[in-house]
């Protein structure tokens, strides 16, 4: 019997030229469904969490989803416990780690979505944590978050707004291809799925799927880097014993 997980991993809230989730809202509404009344949000990502809410409220409303925000809550626990779907949005991945920890929702997360089944939305930051651990973020370590293990909802990592090199460039900093490498050079290290800004990645059980309107970038340890286009199945990085 395979996992009863299902996931919607995004890239990036805001695509160029459009607004708030813009690009992703239909994939949104069929990947809640009409089963799905109200949404579970979790801002800690960013420092004002009321006005993330408002804004995620906002156009959760216009999709038509009720929206509680979990720092709304005296009981986050309890309210994740309670949650018909979760949805983490983007920010600091660091801030937004520790505060998981902090209000010791990992393991509850964990629970709801591995194995009660429940919809679970990241994007960005969110992304990131969803994922084996976030040590392929982009963000700085503005807090210290107790691990760098995150949720563990698949067994690989992202690099959202995953970017590819400009050859007219000027800079002479790293790549993010090069510091994926960096990350690969490390022993026993997962694959690592650079979504560029608007891919994002549909999970549903073992089975996952690219989709967007942008491709991704695949990095495997010792291997050449591929590209994939939306449509790709990536279901084969679901099985973790693949890259040990």
């Amino acid at each position: 019997m395979g996992s009863p997980r299902r996931l919607l991993l995004v890239s990036n809230s805001t695509l160029h030229g459009g607004g708030y989730l813009g690009h992703c809202q239909q994939h949104i509404q069929s990947f809640l469904g009409e089963k799905v009344k109200r949404v579970l949000f979790v801002p800690y990502a960013l420092h004002d969490r009321d006005a993330y809410a408002r804004t995620a409220r906002e156009k959760f409303a216009s999709l038509g989803y009720e929206l509680d925000s979990i720092h709304e809550s005296c009981d986050p626990v309890e309210a994740v416990r309670k949650s018909e779907a979760i949805f983490i949005g983007g920010g600091n991945t660091f801030r937004l780690l520790k505060a998981l920890y902090d209000n010791k929702l990992i393991q509850e997360i964990r629970k709801r979505v591995l194995e009660d089944g429940i919809p679970y939305m990241g994007s960005s930051a969110g992304t990131n944590v969803a994922t084996i651990s976030i040590n392929t973020t982009n963000d700085m370590p503005i807090v210290y978050p107790p691990s760098l293990q995150a949720l563990g909802l698949v067994p690989f990592n992202i690099n959202p707004h995953y970017l590819d090199p400009d050859v007219k460039s000027t800079h002479m900093g790293e790549t993010r291809e090069e510091r994926i490498r960096q990350y690969h050079e490390e022993p026993n290290t997962p694959p690592v799925l650079g979504l560029r800004e608007g891919a994002m990645l549909l999970v549903e059980g073992d089975k996952a799927t690219l989709h967007g309107v942008t491709g991704a970038r695949l990095f495997l340890r010792g291997k050449k880097p591929t590209e994939h286009e939306p449509g790709t199945d990536f279901s084969f990085l679901l099985i973790d014993s693949n890259f040990q």
